[in-house]
């Protein structure tokens, strides 16, 4: 398979990536670096690295950023960046992405646990990754030509130790879970699910 993995640069996308390229053909697509570079809160860049890349198999996200905040220093502006980011960022991946990807093909997006498991200074993210899960369970009912998607909705992971303190009383997942919660989405058969890994 022909695999795009956006976010292929980052902590999780690294993991992924070296897992899928024992079997299958990887574009690591990056920010700054990579085999092409995008920018995800840019349509016109998301369409141009479709456009270079050409027809593929699989689109896997692990990209998107939102913002850690208290709820009382939280400003319409600091909370939007993660909705053009993580959100809407990973949703135009497969918005514009319908348009080049093969028959049967497959999106796996990123969301996370503060989708259900709020921790302070999280209700945007908490927002971004519930939107995130609602996106994939409405969208895949409607994509055509034998096109899934999943989400893959991972706790923190043992490689992000700096976010530990962020999750008190979640223990850590290996990252060789989180990886086998992607080859789920993009080597099995469900679609509209949201992949727990935690």
């Amino acid at each position: 398979m022909k695999i795009i993995i956006v976010g292929a640069t980052g902590t999780l996308g690294k993991k992924v990536a070296e897992a899928f390229a024992q079997k299958h053909e990887i574009i690591r697509v990056g920010n700054t670096k990579g085999d092409v570079q995008v920018d995800i809160t840019n349509e016109a860049s998301i369409k141009a690295m479709f456009e270079q890349i050409g027809a593929f198999d699989a689109l896997i996200s692990t990209s998107g950023k939102g913002p850690f905040a208290p709820i009382n220093q939280m400003t319409g502006e600091v909370f939007k960046s993660g909705l053009l980011d993580k959100l809407l960022g990973q949703v135009n991946l497969v918005l514009i992405g319908q348009h080049y990807i093969n028959k049967g093909g497959s999106f796996t997006l990123t969301s996370g646990i503060l989708a259900d498991h709020p921790v302070a200074a999280g209700a945007a993210l908490s927002a971004v990754n519930g939107g995130l899960n609602s996106f994939v369970l409405a969208a895949a009912p409607e994509l055509e030509n034998g096109i899934r998607i999943n989400a893959v909705s991972p706790n923190v992971v043992e490689d992000s130790p700096a976010y530990f303190d962020s999750f008190p009383g979640e223990i850590p997942v290996s990252m060789e879970k989180v990886v086998k919660a992607y080859e789920k989405s993009v080597l099995g058969i469900v679609t509209g699910q949201v992949i727990k890994v935690y």
